[in-house]
């Protein structure tokens, strides 16, 4: 004998449904760190954003490839910074930054992502006021941090092959050579690197600001404070003030000798041309000596920067190189012994100031250069206000379904309530294993996209009862029209849901931000209620149909369609005996 198209075995798919249930909840509780929650976007639970602007060399956009490698730069330098839960999203030219949580001084700090060079330093001074009759000149901007003021003794006990650094921001006397430059005279060629002071630049180019006022401060601010004439460069020097923004952040060139404020403001340097770009930096790490409770950062180099690091260290012991973010220093270490392979740089650090420099040396060089736009920090309390209101949206939207579900259809109604609390039971497992797995994170948007899937579920539980009608209608009992009905309505069903599937897709691949956030839950709940119809809605209605009790045209809520339906068998039958 034929089965009949769309009878099934109820119990069977709910067994399924439950099974699937109990594997969720057994990866929820007993894998990862255990909590059952979800992660909450930064409109959530609070949190900072940071917006980098690209600066680009020309009035055109910067090149998109060059946008992505520093996106992806900025990416491992969060993970490397133990930043949780972060995002780091390109919008246009701007690279946006999400920290949700406490993790808003370390996402701030971010915006340090620009060009990292290493030079020699050929002269340091203490950053006082400018003499009485000197005009002065803008410089670094004052600010914490630094990098450990005052020498400490270099490390003992070293192995053999590493070195160690001093970081000490040097005194008034010049770290190079003893005596000022004389006037008219080039800079001699760094020790050991073979390379004249302004030649082409090792690498890396300059870039200039597309802001004609911006351009012409940095225009000046060239022509004294990286010029090749000696004497230009000891009045840059000494008129150099550290405590007034500096216009040549991030536009000073590589080529060419640079006078510079350290970041922490208490220093200032004549710099030679850079020995090392940024990007020839292997690996940096912070750690606590063997040998002490100082925290120190300890680097390595790629195989041709290290051979010309060590050739500089052997030949330039007792003298200070400076390590240059965006044009001011962050750190100048002085060498204390010839350096072949790790190099250890120690001083005066706490955990923090060595977590963040070996930050800046291991992802500080991109290929463009970032200025902060904009820094937005939204408090926990205002996150959780926001969290209340997406939840009472959220109970509104069941409560009016659940009001007309019940209304309308009755018994049905109540099986349609049940369905949607065992797609929502599924959903927040689904969210707390993604948030642990993918780092995905719960915001506002996709709050509103759980929201609008409440109404593509109880769609799909509507175009499945009006089939059922619709067979009613035909003179078809209660118990014969839900399997064809089934077969019918599951057609239009997967037909609505793939439309929504896609259109969710399209917008989470154009989209940018939250708007990712709102395609992605409207997706994943468009599957999920697939799996709650077809496991759940279906075979409840299929033991319903069985049920005297729950058939009963008052209960059922079919009682009208019933009676047409009887009306229509008794009008056939009479037909039929009429013939």
């Amino acid at each position: 004998m034929a089965t009949t198209p769309g009878r099934i075995r109820p119990w069977r798919y709910l067994a399924s449904f439950v099974g699937i249930v109990v594997v969720l909840y057994a990866l929820v509780f007993f894998t990862g760190d255990g909590k059952a929650t979800p992660k909450l976007g930064i409109d959530l639970q609070g949190g900072t954003q940071v917006t980098l602007t690209a600066r680009t060399t020309t009035g055109e956009a910067p090149p998109r490839d060059q946008l992505v490698q520093a996106q992806e730069i900025i990416e491992r330098r969060v993970n490397g910074l133990g930043v949780s839960g972060a995002e780091v999203v390109l919008d246009g030219t701007n690279i946006n930054i999400t920290v949700p949580g406490d993790g808003g001084d370390e996402a701030k700090s971010l915006g340090q992502t620009a060009q990292l060079r290493i030079r020699p330093v050929l002269q340091s001074a203490a950053a006082g006021p400018p003499p009485a009759g000197v005009p002065a000149t803008p410089g670094g901007t004052t600010g914490q941090g630094g990098t450990g003021a005052g020498s400490g003794p270099p490390p003992t006990g070293q192995p053999q092959g590493l070195g160690s650094l001093d970081t000490s921001h040097g005194a008034v006397a010049p770290a190079s050579y003893s005596t000022p430059l004389p006037a008219q005279q080039t800079p001699p060629p760094t020790p050991g690197t073979g390379a004249p002071t302004a030649p082409a630049a090792p690498g890396g180019t300059a870039s200039e600001p597309v802001d004609p006022a911006l351009k012409a401060a940095v225009d000046q601010a060239k022509a004294t404070r990286q010029s090749t004439d000696p004497a230009v460069l000891q009045a840059a020097l000494a008129a150099l003030d550290c405590s007034k923004q500096d216009p040549l952040l991030g536009y000073d060139d590589p080529a060419l000798p640079l006078v510079a404020c350290s970041e922490d403001g208490q220093a200032k340097y004549i710099l030679d041309a850079t020995l090392i770009e940024g990007t020839d930096i292997d690996n940096a790490q912070a750690g606590q000596n063997q040998n002490s409770v100082d925290w120190v950062v300890s680097l390595t180099f790629k195989s041709a920067a290290a051979t010309k690091w060590g050739d500089f260290t052997s030949q330039n012991v007792g003298k200070q190189a400076a390590f240059v973010l965006d044009g001011q220093v962050v750190s100048a270490p002085t060498i204390n012994q010839p350096i072949f392979g790790a190099t250890e740089v120690s001083g005066n650090f706490n955990q923090q100031r060595a977590q963040d420099l070996a930050g800046i040396l291991r992802y500080g060089s991109l290929p463009l250069s970032f200025q902060s736009s904009q820094a937005e920090t939204i408090s926990a309390t205002l996150g959780t206000a926001s969290l209340e209101a997406g939840l009472i949206a959220g109970a509104i939207g069941l409560a009016l379904v659940f009001v007309y579900c019940l209304f309308y259809y009755r018994i049905l109604g109540v099986l349609t309530i049940l369905s949607l609390v065992l797609s929502g039971v599924v959903v927040y497992a689904v969210l707390v294993l993604l948030g642990r797995w993918v780092g995905l994170t719960l915001d506002l948007a996709g709050v509103a996209g759980f929201i609008v899937a409440i109404g593509i579920t109880a769609d799909s539980f509507v175009i499945f009862f009006e089939r059922l009608k619709d067979e009613m209608r035909e003179g078809r009992t209660f118990r014969a029209a839900v399997p064809r009905g089934w077969v019918r309505a599951r057609r239009t069903i997967l037909s609505a849901d793939a439309v929504s599937f896609l259109a969710s897709a399209v917008l989470y691949v154009l989209a940018v931000g939250q708007v990712k956030g709102f395609a992605f839950t409207l997706g994943m709940s468009t599957v999920l209620d697939l799996l709650v119809v077809f496991l759940v809605t279906h075979p409840l209605v299929a033991l319903a149909s069985n049920s005297k009790i729950f058939s009963s045209p008052a209960l059922s809520g079919l009682g009208s369609v019933a009676k047409i339906g009887a009306e229509r068998r008794r009008a056939a039958a009479t037909a039929g005996k009429g013939v």
